[in-house]
């Protein structure tokens, strides 16, 4: 879990502060399940092994999480429907004047979420859909290791 949730993260680093990519504000919510999953990967490796094995069983839940913002994200980048965080949606320009409308104006522009980041070239698949990927095979290693240490009575 530790080591999947530093893969994750990286390549959210690497992308952003190397790459130049400015995150969306789904991009930035899609981050949290992988800094819970360190949290609890350090905590279940300070424990015992068997209590270690009960915060392990939460992680599948994160994972769920995980994968549901990935494909929320897809499914608004794909335009099935609307992105659920208004920062994700143009920034609302008001006022009578310019000086107004110059005033309303964020500091930092943001990147529509419907606007996907792809990092290979010629390989249609967003960062988004990368990433719900990758939840869906670590959930998928979790779970086998999950079931395959029960058989072995640790639990």
């Amino acid at each position: 879990m530790i080591l999947s949730g530093f893969v994750a993260l990286g390549v959210a680093w690497w992308t952003q502060h190397q790459m130049g990519i400015m995150p969306c504000e789904l991009c930035l919510w899609e981050r949290w399940p992988w800094r819970v999953l360190i949290v609890l990967g350090g905590i279940a490796l300070a424990l015992p092994v068997r209590l270690g094995r009960w915060v392990l069983w939460a992680c599948g839940p994160v994972l769920f999480a995980a994968e549901g913002l990935a494909l929320c994200h897809a499914g608004v980048e794909w335009k099935w429907w609307p992105s659920p965080f208004p920062a994700c949606h143009a920034t609302r320009v008001v006022g009578r004047t310019l000086a107004e409308r110059w005033a309303s104006m964020p500091l930092v522009p943001s990147k529509p979420c419907d606007a996907a980041t792809y990092l290979l070239p010629g390989f249609p698949v967003s960062m988004a859909v990368m990433g719900g990927v990758f939840a869906l095979v670590v959930f998928a290693v979790w779970f086998f290791g999950m079931i395959k240490t029960r058989k072995t009575n640790i639990f």
